[in-house]
């Protein structure tokens, strides 16, 4: 392959780049505001479910708690230890 083609395929690709991040923007754009819109529906939503998951299967949702809390420490620690290296 010679320069000119490489630069071809370089504007091209970028082209597509631009294009695909358009596309990706105007999906992100509509989901966003769908929850803008309806923000008090989701919740109440999630509220429902949390209740039912609680009277089915309360070990299922203790085994929800213990990770998200596992997940937070976990996070709290790498967040100390960045600060150490920073300082």
């Amino acid at each position: 392959m010679n320069t000119e083609e490489l630069i071809a395929e370089i504007a091209l690709l970028r082209e597509e780049n631009e294009k695909l991040k358009k596309q990706l923007e105007n999906y992100n754009n509509s989901r966003k505001s769908y929850y803008e819109k309806n923000k008090d529906y989701v919740k109440e939503k999630a509220k429902e479910g949390l209740k039912k998951l609680a009277q089915e299967n309360p070990d299922k949702l203790k085994e929800y708690r213990r990770n998200a809390y596992l997940k937070q420490k976990e996070k709290k620690k790498q967040k100390e230890i960045e600060n150490k290296i920073e300082n």
